[in-house]
């Protein structure tokens, strides 16, 4: 396993805009990936995520902000660092066709997390 990279919000945004989605769809198994990583949770796995998700029309992309949203908590404690759940809050934003403000504050939380390193397991 590799650490969890820091990146550029907006350049990962715009890179999205640009490709029509398809670095969307990078950044989205980059960010899972990253969060399994964070939070020790093994059952996070960027490709079968996406995987599911397309297959189930986007259902499995609602469940996948709630789960990491508490995968994001599980590692931020694991951290030592304040850990607010936003489970609910990503949801709500899933539901609202927002995903990509989603990616946004999962990946601050991952750039918050890159620079600390993990107190226990988790796991």
């Amino acid at each position: 396993m590799s650490p969890i990279k820091e990146r550029n919000i907006a350049v990962c945004v715009i890179l999205s805009i640009v490709t029509c989605g398809i670095y969307g769809i990078v950044w989205f198994i980059l960010m899972t990936d990253d969060m399994r990583y964070a939070s020790g949770d093994q059952t996070l796995s960027g490709g079968m995520a996406f995987v599911l998700t397309l297959v189930t029309c986007g259902i499995y992309g609602i469940y996948w902000a709630y789960k990491m949203g508490k995968a994001s908590a599980m590692a931020k404690a694991n951290r030592g660092m304040p850990a607010e759940d936003n489970s609910v809050l990503y949801l709500i934003l899933q539901l609202l066709g927002l995903g990509i403000v989603n990616y946004c504050l999962i990946q601050n939380d991952l750039n918050k997390m890159s620079n600390t390193t993990q107190v226990s397991t988790g796991v």
